[in-house]
């Protein structure tokens, strides 16, 4: 499962090759805890992480949508998807 972004201690990461893997999600990633998120929505599907750490990987998101988007492609097809632009 590739890394697409680290921000904050934050690790962000997309399964690649499984178009059965739907719908399009993320996986995030901070100390012990793991949550997936939607991106179409950016609703938190399964897991959990600390207020803050959701809060910057949900702001984060919305600003990259599009490109998680076209990564999500990519990674079905089974290319690598490409790194994104971490929160500064």
């Amino acid at each position: 499962m590739p890394t697409i972004c680290m921000f904050f201690g934050i690790i962000i990461r997309m399964y690649t090759g499984t178009a059965e893997h739907a719908p399009p999600h993320i996986h995030a990633y901070y100390q012990e805890h793991e949550a997936t998120f939607a991106i179409r929505d950016i609703a938190l599907v399964d897991g959990s992480l600390p207020p803050r750490a959701r809060r910057l990987v949900e702001a984060w998101m919305e600003i990259h949508r599009e490109e998680l988007l076209a990564d999500w492609t990519l990674a079905q097809s089974g290319e690598q998807p490409f790194k994104i632009q971490p929160l500064e």
